[in-house]
């Protein structure tokens, strides 16, 4: 199995694209299952006037809005490459969803538009992937439309975010005179034409040497001139390319295109595929695992419930590190300890699941889940193997939850219990009343509404919420914490996470710091402690 292993691992790209709102990522999601042969027509997600929906876009909210609210993974081949792309929310307040993603991915594909440059949200998720140290690969969107000069962008990507670029191809003009790319490396020239198509199908393409004589009868002297000129700049006072400094994350290939019309998708996604890392290790608490460890492991970094309305499932999304998948195979549950069946495994274009019979290290299936997973659970042949967690952040909203129905109860508490383990909320106990009137907090305000109506179309359920005056929440480490003597002093309230630990809601950020400056002996903690960590800052040790 070993020659197989390798092989497999070889082929395969796992990423993510990471963007601000509205840069045209579900967009460039699209282009790249049109040219991986996933779908034959892109759909376009400018909402009301749009003949069809985004292919990842599978929630009916997000074709109502036209805006992506949960993670989506698309599978698909292209030249002999395993592909598997983990579509991630473009609205901000989700961005909790987009970071427990990362986690599964080897690289990174950076979205920038070209007249706004980088944006906030884009700053905090690069952030991420930098912790991370995974790969970025940046596409300079937008070129059908006016925008910033190239080399301006490079230089804000410099200052803004501190890493350096190098173009592996270059626009040749700009808005109505987007010709094209020129492709550094094999000095061709990508001549592009729309043939009214709007971007809906494969773009029509000339691949024309700079060196040849017909270049003169695809380029106008004076854009062959600048070309020229550009080139010659780059290639004196830009970096030098290393697959070494891509790998670790300090030089970001930039490729510049325009996704809406399909301009420069394909000559990126050739490129992305030779110089995007094979799935790679991942950290445990003994250590890397790597890839071609012949003994399966994986781990849940995200729980989708009700992709099919009508079977009420829940399917939990297992990133595959090692070893082989076998369907119905048996592995180690480290949080449960105990042995389960992993049953029913799928692989996706988005809502569209297909019935899998093997994985392998750097795909995600999806598992059929009766309620024993979470996100970060670890699953392995072997109870020696437990991955680090996948971080679970400090909500910055909250609100008390409300049944306006109350011979509707059950059907909330159901859909909140669910939703909570998807990571769309998480949900909190006011001491001593248990799941009544429960709080829920969440990281983007949006979510509110995400969680109305879901509640509603598919568990049934109309809620309301009393928003709560708190914007800040910390788990709570130390000796002989009280809550009641601790709740008097006022500006906070404590309540239980679903693991029954403490967790402090505070006002603002005064409150928090007058707490830290009054109770030195506590630990208050911005991210879920694991239970074992919890016990040892309890103890001291």
């Amino acid at each position: 199995m070993t020659n197989e292993l390798d092989r497999e691992v070889a082929r395969r790209r796992t990423f993510a694209i990471i963007s601000h709102p509205d840069a045209g990522k579900t967009t460039l999601t699209e282009k790249l299952l049109l040219y991986g042969g996933a779908i034959h027509l892109a759909g376009s997600v400018k909402a009301k006037r749009a003949r069809r929906h985004a292919t990842s876009d599978w929630m009916e909210l997000e074709k109502e809005r036209g805006i992506s609210v949960t993670s989506s993974v698309l599978q698909f081949v292209y030249r002999d490459h395993a592909v598997n792309l983990l579509d991630t929310p473009g609205h901000q307040d989700f961005s909790e969803d987009t970071y427990r993603t990362l986690a599964a991915a080897d690289a990174a594909v950076m979205l920038i538009d070209a007249a706004k440059g980088v944006e906030p949200q884009t700053k905090k998720l690069f952030k991420v992937c930098r912790m991370r140290g995974i790969p970025i690969f940046t596409f300079v969107n937008k070129l059908d439309r006016y925008g910033r000069e190239p080399l301006e962008l490079m230089n804000e990507l410099e200052q803004v975010l501190g890493i350096r670029s190098y173009p592996m191809n270059w626009p040749i003009g700009m808005g109505p005179e987007f010709r094209g790319v020129y492709d550094r490396q094999a000095r061709v020239v990508h001549v592009f034409s729309a043939e009214g198509s709007h971007g809906e199908s494969e773009v029509a393409e000339r691949s024309v040497s700079i060196d040849s004589d017909e270049i003169k009868k695809v380029l106008t002297d004076t854009e062959l001139a600048k070309l020229h000129e550009d080139i010659e700049l780059l290639d004196i006072g830009g970096d030098e390319f290393t697959r070494e400094k891509s790998d670790q994350g300090q030089l970001t290939p930039m490729f510049f295109g325009s996704a809406m019309t399909n301009f420069g998708v394909r000559p990126f996604l050739d490129a992305f595929l030779d110089l995007a890392p094979a799935p790679t290790s991942r950290q445990t608490t003994n250590g890397p695992r790597e890839p071609t460890n012949p003994k399966f492991a994986g781990f849940v970094f995200k729980i989708q419930a009700n992709m099919d309305p009508a079977h009420r499932d829940r399917i939990a999304f297992m990133r595959v590190v090692s070893g082989r998948y076998v369907k119905g195979m048996n592995a180690f549950h480290s949080r449960l300890g105990k042995e389960v069946r992993l049953a029913k495994p799928s692989q996706f274009m988005a809502a569209e699941r297909t019935a899998i019979e093997d994985a392998w290290p750097g795909d995600v299936i999806g598992l059929f889940d009766p309620g024993q997973y979470r996100i970060g659970d670890t699953l392995a042949e072997g109870a020696d193997v437990e991955f680090e967690g996948v971080p679970r952040f400090s909500p910055e909203y909250f609100a008390v939850v409300r049944s306006k129905d109350p011979l509707r109860r059950k059907q909330m508490e159901k859909g909140l219990e669910q939703l909570s383990e998807e990571g769309t909320v998480q949900i909190f106990q006011q001491l001593a009343m248990g799941m009544k009137d429960p709080i829920v907090g969440v990281v983007g305000a949006l979510q509110f509404e995400v969680l109305q109506y879901r509640l509603e179309h598919e568990y049934g359920a109309k809620i309301a919420l009393d928003r709560l005056p708190f914007s800040h929440a910390r788990w709570v480490v130390g000796p002989n914490f009280d809550p009641k003597s601790f709740d008097w002093e006022g500006n906070r309230q404590t309540v239980q996470d679903r693991d029954g630990l403490p967790l402090v809601l505070f006002r603002d950020d005064w409150a928090l710091q007058h707490a830290e400056d009054k109770h030195p002996e506590l630990k208050f903690l911005n991210e879920a402690p694991q239970l074992r960590k919890l016990a040892a800052l309890a103890s001291g040790s």
